[in-house]
């Protein structure tokens, strides 16, 4: 994603309480972004758009994979030539919630 010289990229992190406690993780960059087709496939197994040899093509499967399992999801917005916003949602167990709100 850093791969201009004005490049950037934003991380953020918040508690999310209505309707349901939620950590919400963002990461953003100002990247080449990514156009319909490659996000449609951007979360299948073995999609890569790395040379070969520099990427297996899991990374994001795998990590969609864990996320789901926690019982949260990833979200995606992506414009050619704009950059693209990655936004993880997890649920917090009720027991963690006050620890979440004093962080």
């Amino acid at each position: 994603a850093a791969d201009k010289e004005d490049s950037l990229v934003r991380v953020g992190l918040w508690f999310l309480e209505s309707p349901q406690a939620l950590l919400s993780l963002e990461v953003e960059d100002n990247g080449a972004g990514m156009d319909p087709t490659t996000l449609e496939r951007l979360f299948s197994p073995f999609f890569t758009q790395k040379a070969p040899g520099m990427g297996t093509g899991l990374g994001l499967y795998v990590s969609r994979s864990l996320i789901e399992a926690l019982g949260g999801r990833i979200e995606v917005r992506s414009r050619p030539g704009e950059g693209s916003l990655f936004r993880v949602l997890v649920p917090v167990r009720t027991e963690d919630r006050e620890s979440c709100r004093a962080a």
